[in-house]
């Protein structure tokens, strides 16, 4: 599977690669100041970042300066380009000479992110690229060994298309399967028409993988947990993901149109869905209108806790929030850049290591006692491998993972 994924790679992000290398004409991505801090305020006196000596005689670059590349919803969405960015305002309080610019790629398209990173590699020692679109930084990265880069969502690729790992790129994948394998769980137990559904953004593996895992955990409740739930799809909006396989589910096409994504949720709410886990990027605010324009419709949120967005008069539409914990660890590799303790590779990261999860905090949720500690149950058996959450190419089904039977 994995040879077949980067055969697929091949053909769709080929033509990004040579884009990203060959000098295009596209205009250069716009850069923004949005959330400065007070160190990104200071002028630049070079372009090199200075270094300090640490107590041993090691030197150590504490004046980093940062670029985030993200989608069209930018890093001010509420959710996965925002929580990548929180991560590195973290390491900034803690390390306030360095700076960071937000870069937008307008379009989405998988060429125009590729060649985004392209057109800004020289000006920064760090670039955060937010999503699957920039798989194939792998040559920029190796043209460019001076310069570290943190890929989140996927695995870099190589001219060919082939997955590689560099030594400058610290690529992070996260088992997605299982915050969803969570949110379904919840929507499942806590549902009052027996009607749930999951709208997502684009059907990159990523949001593939949340859409499996929430399927795998309404069939998990049904089948351990007393529940009796249905989950809506609607043929029209099914996804087709990268190997241009159907796999059904609810897909606004963009990650950055509120206005499908109201549609959309509308639709479901008609069909008699009274919660909706939402996993589309800035389409998912069209979803959250939907259900604030509703009556009795609960949303879940999705990579970071959106109880706030959820607010709607003297209410809130948020049952809970799916995590997955991407700013903690940018600001970790952050760290281990100023630290010289940098490594690349790719990993994948999961419950194992906190890096998904749901909101159970106080006041941040509105969860049930009893559906809070089934949750911890099911937790413990995603995190010691009982529970296998179906995904996109863990060549796993919805109905038919370890631990269901």
């Amino acid at each position: 599977m994995k040879k077949m994924l980067c055969m697929i790679m091949t053909m769709a992000l080929a033509g990004s690669l040579l884009a990203g290398c060959g000098g295009s004409s596209q205009e250069a991505p716009s850069t923004t100041a949005e959330a400065k801090t007070e160190a990104q305020e200071k002028p630049e006196e070079s372009g090199e970042a200075p270094t300090e000596e640490k107590a041993d005689g090691e030197a150590t670059t504490d004046a980093l300066k940062i670029a985030i590349v993200s989608s069209p919803s930018g890093v001010d969405d509420g959710s996965f380009n925002e929580d990548n960015y929180n991560g590195i305002l973290a390491f900034i309080e803690s390390h306030p000479e360095a700076t960071v610019t937000p870069v937008r790629e307008e379009t989405g398209d998988t060429a125009a992110a590729v060649q985004a990173v392209q057109d800004i590699v020289a000006d920064y020692d760090v670039i955060v690229c937010c999503g699957f679109q920039f798989a194939a930084i792998g040559a920029i990265a190796n043209d460019n060994p001076d310069v570290q880069f943190l890929l989140v969502d996927s695995y870099p690729s190589d001219a060919e298309g082939t997955e590689v790992s560099c030594d400058n790129v610290y690529a992070m994948q996260f088992k997605e399967q299982e915050s969803g394998f969570f949110a379904g769980i919840a929507a499942a137990l806590e549902t009052k028409s027996g009607k749930v559904a999951v709208v997502n953004g684009i059907a990159y593996p990523s949001n593939v993988n949340y859409q499996y895992g929430f399927e795998s955990g309404v069939n998990y409740a049904n089948a351990k947990m007393g529940a009796s739930a249905e989950v809506v799809e609607i043929a029209s909006y099914a996804g087709t993901d990268v190997t241009n396989t159907n796999v059904g589910g609810n897909y606004v096409g963009s990650f950055a149109d509120e206005a499908t994504g109201k549609v959309v949720g509308k639709a479901l709410i008609d069909e008699g869905c009274d919660i909706i886990f939402v996993a589309a990027g800035g389409s998912g605010n069209g979803v959250f209108t939907a259900a604030k324009e509703a009556a009795n419709v609960k949303v879940i949120g999705c990579d970071v806790d959106q109880y706030d967005d959820g607010a709607n008069g003297a209410e809130n539409i948020i049952l809970t929030s799916g995590l997955k914990v991407m700013g903690m660890n940018v600001e970790k590799q952050l760290n281990a850049i100023a630290d010289g303790s940098f490594t690349g590779g790719n990993v994948l990261l999961g419950a194992d290591t906190d890096s998904t999860g749901y909101v159970k905090a106080d006041g941040r949720h509105q969860l049930s006692a009893e559906t809070i500690e089934k949750l911890e149950e099911a937790y413990a058996l995603v995190k010691d491998g009982t529970i296998v959450p179906a995904a996109n190419f863990n060549e796993i089904q919805p109905d038919d993972f370890p631990g269901l039977n």
